[in-house]
């Protein structure tokens, strides 16, 4: 189904939920259908400005290790070997101080990764882990998941809840989308793009390609419960491992 359908569809459908309750009217219905198309038709410039804030307004929400902390100093070293070059964007990296273990990366060149993932990995593997999580963006991923999470946060505007158009949206509801994006569900070929986005990434800066696997299989290993965007992967984390050995096989 074409994406920009489906977006006004989704606006509308839940302005229509809301009509039978009579809590909206048709100036807000309009005003859905209008939201939702413009989520759906984001410019490259508009995801980049709403994700410059989800950014920030995730950060000031984070406990982001010094720069003298060993972690910093770790990414630092990781942040060199992978560039600092996503498209021809900027890449910012920072280390959350928190157990959770995750990573992610967003369009405006906004690249993050946990303390509790640094703890559980090697340096080979946060590469891999990273590289993967920069290929969503490079691949155009991470602009299709921000054009579901605004067109979501249009129809809740319309619906009563605080909203508006992108140079409008408040630190709250930047963080909320933010926090859509980080826990954004891609599908089992946008997962494979960006693992392959990641070895080949990885070959091409002369780095080890064996983390991508290792990495993986120690997520396979751990609880499938999280809803943490690096376990909610599809296929599961063993498959991809395997997918990367057979990669490196015919490599040789």
């Amino acid at each position: 189904m074409n994406f920009r359908i489906t977006a006004i569809a989704l606006g509308i459908t839940v302005l229509l939920s809301g009509c039978q309750s009579g809590a909206l009217n048709t100036d807000a219905l309009m005003k859905s259908g209008s939201d939702a198309y413009k989520a759906a038709t984001l410019t490259d410039q508009d995801v980049i400005n709403m994700t410059e804030g989800s950014c920030k307004a995730l950060d000031a929400e984070s406990k982001i290790a010094s720069s003298k902390s060993k972690y910093s100093k770790r990414l630092s070293k990781i942040a060199k070997n992978l560039g600092n070059d996503i498209n021809g964007r900027p890449a910012n990296y920072k280390v959350y101080l928190t157990s959770d273990v995750n990573a992610w990366a967003m369009a405006n060149g906004c690249i993050r990764v946990y303390s509790g993932l640094m703890d559980m990995m090697t340096d080979d593997e946060v590469e891999g882990v990273l590289g993967h999580e920069m290929g969503h963006v490079a691949l155009g991923h991470t602009k299709k998941a921000m054009q579901v999470a605004y067109s979501t946060s249009a129809a809740h505007s319309a619906a009563g809840a605080a909203g508006g158009i992108a140079g409008q949206l408040s630190s709250t509801q930047l963080a909320d989308l933010g926090e859509e994006l980080v826990n954004a569900q891609f599908s089992q070929k946008q997962e494979s793009d960006a693992d392959d986005y990641s070895y080949d990434l990885l070959k091409k800066r002369g780095l080890p390609t064996k983390g991508l696997v290792t990495a993986f299989e120690k997520l396979a290993k751990m609880s499938g419960g999280s809803e943490k965007s690096l376990f909610s992967s599809h296929p599961p984390s063993q498959e991809r491992a395997d997918n990367i050995k057979k990669r490196i096989a015919e490599d040789k």
